[in-house]
């Protein structure tokens, strides 16, 4: 998967800027503030539809414009995929392939395989549940043909039994059997999300240990561990169970919507427990790791965006991150900087096919 070309049209900080890639490495350096990350999240943007750092649309659009265009093409297994994503304040945002819109944006997820590494992937360790399912439900997606679709009909049978959950409380009333229609509903969807998830972690689970051994040198054991309510239960049961706590709050407080993914290094939290270095040392096998199992489950080397890798990490980590990819030869590495010499130290001691571009 090779990114040729690139343009912007008042995309975040971009009124018009156009972009040739024919370098397998391409580094992006500049002051802060030039664009840098907004080069990479375009690409993002173009491979899911959507911002990696703000996924609220016409905060995206240049403030001085009322659309933004982002367009590129492609090389993949020798076709040229023509990618357009746009939109327009007050309008549906529009997605194309080859100059024909998609009816559904879940229909374009998994055809340019993208996985970025950032600060931001922080919020894994540090923020909610909900973030490290996003981090699952998302590479699943890669590979799988309808887990999207399954997960979105549960999200919306979900909200259809809170807001009914909701209208029994205000008007004092309550009707089992609408009631048992959405719980099977989410007995079914619930059931697919489940096993879905089970069997990622089994496949996932070995990459993501052998990508951290090799990050650290094979100092520390790490666990993921799947947590779900419907280990105890089957859905069905625990929503029967629940009622009238579910009643009582106004929402639904038990399915998959409810699940996580525990990080572990030497059985103890890595949020409580890890130092910085092992935490950015975990967060790195965990992005490494989606990076192996969408190559491996897709047949397609995933393009990999380097976000201002430096601030986080120090040079001797991103020397051997680069020494990673490289070695297993990556599709194509976007990497951005404030300091092209830096960059170019480290990279040269890798690679020798790079490009430096500077904003």
């Amino acid at each position: 998967m090779i990114l040729k070309k690139l343009a912007l049209l008042n995309y975040k900080n971009f009124e018009s800027k156009s972009f040739q890639f024919n370098s397998k490495i391409n580094c992006l350096v500049g002051y802060n503030g030039v664009g840098k990350t907004n080069v990479l999240d375009s690409i993002y943007h173009l491979a899911y539809g959507k911002s990696y750092f703000n996924p609220i649309t016409s905060q995206n659009i240049n403030h001085e414009a009322d659309f933004f265009v982002i367009d590129g093409a492609f090389e993949k297994e020798d076709r040229e995929e023509k990618i357009v994503v746009s939109a327009k304040r007050g309008q549906k945002k529009v997605i194309k392939r080859n100059n024909k819109a998609y009816e559904k944006f879940r229909e374009h997820i998994g055809l340019i395989p993208v996985v970025i590494i950032s600060p931001a992937d922080r919020d894994l360790i540090i923020e909610g549940s909900e973030t490290r399912r996003k981090f699952m439900d998302g590479i699943i997606s890669q590979h799988h043909p309808n887990y999207l679709d399954i997960l979105l009909k549960y999200n919306k049978t979900l909200s259809q039994r809170n807001s009914l959950l909701k209208y029994f409380a205000a008007n004092h009333t309550f009707d089992a059997t609408t009631l048992a229609v959405y719980d099977e509903q989410l007995k079914q969807f619930g059931k697919k999300i489940h096993e879905e998830r089970i069997k990622f972690l089994e496949a996932f689970t070995p990459i993501f240990n052998k990508r951290y051994q090799s990050i650290s040198n094979a100092k520390e054991d790490v666990q993921l561990q799947y947590k779900s309510q419907l280990f105890k239960s089957e859905l069905s049961q625990l929503l029967t169970e629940n009622l009238p706590k579910d009643r009582a709050l106004q929402y639904t407080s038990v399915g998959t919507h409810k699940d996580d993914l525990t990080l572990k290094i030497k059985n103890h939290s890595v949020k409580k427990f890890g130092s910085q270095g092992q935490q950015k040392s975990f967060l790195i096998a965990l992005k490494l790791a989606q990076y192996d199992f969408i190559k491996q489950q897709t047949n397609t080397k995933p393009i990999l965006l380097l976000d201002d890798i430096f601030d986080k990490l120090d040079e001797q980590r991103v020397s051997h991150i680069i020494q990673l990819v490289t070695e297993d030869d990556l599709g194509q590495l976007f990497i951005s900087d404030t300091h092209a010499d830096r960059t170019e130290k480290v990279v040269k001691s890798s690679a020798r096919d790079y490009k430096m571009i500077e904003l």
